[in-house]
C-alpha cells in the first residue's frame, strides 16, 4: 500500500477505521480506473422498493455480482448492469489489494459497489444484510471530499454516533459491527482537490467491497 494509515478500532465491536490508508497517488491513480469503469457501466440511480422513490446517490458496480434495486425487483444481486445489461467491469487490483490487506477474509470479494455523492446528497442509515455470507466483514474506501459517517448498533434505534472520513480512508465493518446500522449524513464540498478537475461538481465516490455468496 502507498500509505499504510493509523487503524483505530471503535465501537460498535468490529468496526475498524484505517486513516489515510491510501496516500494521494494511490487515491488518484484508482480515480482514474474507476473513471473508465463508469464509462463501460454508467451510473445509475437505484430506486426503493414498492415506492419507487430515488435514491440521492448515483451508482455503479464492479466484479461478478452488482447490487440493485428497484421497484419491482427490490434489493438483489445481478450479474449484469441494469440498463445496459452488459456484464460489470472487474473489480480493479488496486481494490482488491485493499480487501486483502485489512478485511482478514481468505476469499475474495465478490461486489464493489461504487456511490457517487454530489454535494448536498446523503445516505440514510441501513444495513448492509443482502449477502448470504454474513461472516465476511465489508469494506469501505472514501475517495474525494470528506463526508460525515453515522454508525449505530444492529437495531435501528440503537445509539449512533458520527466522525469525519476524509479521501483515502478506509471502513471496515466485521464482527458484531457487521449489521450495523450506517449511513453519510453530509458531503464537505471543497475539502478534496481528487475529484475536482475530473468530475463537473467534485464530489465524494465510495467503494462498498462484500463477498455475497458463502464459502
Amino acid at each position: 500500500m502507498t500509505n499504510r494509515g493509523q487503524k483505530t478500532s471503535n465501537e460498535p465491536k468490529g468496526l475498524q477505521v484505517y486513516s489515510g490508508l491510501l496516500g494521494f497517488p494511490a487515491q488518484a491513480a484508482l480515480v482514474e480506473i474507476l473513471l473508465a469503469a463508469i464509462e463501460d457501466a454508467p451510473l445509475f440511480v437505484p430506486r426503493m422498493p414498492r415506492t419507487g422513490k430515488p435514491f440521492s446517490v448515483k451508482m455503479t458496480n464492479l466484479g461478478p455480482l452488482g447490487w440493485v434495486s428497484d421497484r419491482e425487483g427490490g434489493y438483489r444481486y445481478q450479474g449484469n448492469h441494469p440498463e445496459t445489461g452488459r456484464s460489470w467491469p472487474p473489480i480493479p487490483e488496486a481494490v482488491l489489494a485493499v480487501w486483502h490487506d485489512v478485511s482478514g477474509y481468505a476469499r475474495p470479494p465478490e461486489a464493489c459497489l461504487v456511490n457517487y455523492y454530489a454535494p448536498g446528497t446523503r445516505m440514510g442509515l441501513h444495513q448492509d444484510r443482502d449477502e448470504q455470507d454474513l461472516a465476511a466483514p465489508v469494506v469501505s474506501i472514501s475517495l474525494g471530499d470528506s463526508c460525515l459517517f453515522r454508525i449505530g448498533g444492529a437495531k435501528r434505534a440503537s445509539p449512533t454516533r458520527s466522525f469525519r472520513l476524509s479521501s483515502g480512508d478506509v471502513v471496515v465493518l466485521g464482527g458484531e459491527a457487521r449489521l450495523a446500522f450506517h449511513g453519510v449524513d453530509r458531503i464537505y464540498p471543497g475539502s478534496s482537490t481528487l475529484l475536482k478537475d475530473l468530475l463537473p461538481d467534485g464530489g465524494r465516490i465510495n467503494l462498498t467491497l462484500r463477498r455475497v455468496t458463502p464459502p
